[in-house]
């Protein structure tokens, strides 16, 4: 059994465990040689490394090890804590698997999350304010949600009732739609902006896509470990 660190240096006796930074990953070429792969951070880490992996022909079975702020993926999967997965493998047991849905805008993947209303604005705030002892956990996002707010209450009818705003949380899925804010993706869905260039926040990172059309659509699923 060959299982792949990312992120993090990891030491478990009896296992096989390589370790790699997240930044060489497109230089690793034997991705699929490996059982488990370890991904060692938040939803944006998540994100980032699935962009890459998501399409290979045999996808190894990902085990989260959350170290970010709210850590939305590793709570859906009630992901249990790393030493355990490791103990169970040691011991030469299978961990329980759910599939995880990944959805594109473009060429872009998110997880769970992506749009362009008040959770662009939360999220670019969120980054501002990191730094000093508000770079850490989630401060930052609750003293945004609280300079936002008025904002947010005042706008937030406006941009569900646009036809160039939306916003996709899936966790919400038992709302299904309510004006541009979806609980769930459809198989396609295509949304018209003014520009060429936009902001989006997908999964909480802030991401420029190129192209007016937006073309959101549902992108297969991939394996991971589960409490």
């Amino acid at each position: 059994m060959r299982i792949l660190s990312i992120g993090k240096t990891i030491h478990f006796e009896g296992l096989d465990i390589s370790s790699i930074k997240a930044s060489s990953l497109p230089e690793h070429h034997d991705i699929e040689a490996y059982d488990y792969i370890i991904i060692n951070g938040g939803d944006g880490t998540i994100r980032r490394v699935l962009k890459q992996l998501h399409t290979l022909q045999n996808i190894p079975t990902f085990i989260l090890n959350p170290t970010g702020s709210f850590n939305v993926v590793a709570k859906i999967h009630h992901a249990p804590h790393i030493d355990t997965v490791l103990a169970m493998l040691s011991q030469g047991e299978r961990p329980k698997i759910q599939k995880h849905h990944i959805f594109k805008i473009n060429e872009e993947l998110f997880l769970f999350s992506a749009g362009n209303m008040g959770d662009l604005q939360h999220i670019f705030l969120s980054e501002t304010l990191r730094f000093g002892w508000l770079k850490h956990g989630i401060a930052k996002y609750i003293l945004s949600v609280l300079f936002l707010l008025p904002v947010h209450v005042v706008m937030t009818p406006f941009m569900l009732l646009s036809k160039t705003r939306f916003f996709i949380f899936t966790p919400a899925r038992f709302i299904q739609k309510l004006g541009s804010f979806y609980g769930e993706v459809p198989k396609a869905l295509s949304i018209d902006l003014d520009n060429e260039y936009n902001m989006l926040e997908l999964d909480g990172d802030i991401v420029t896509v190129h192209g007016k059309h937006l073309h959101i659509k549902q992108a297969g699923n991939v394996p991971v470990v589960t409490r």
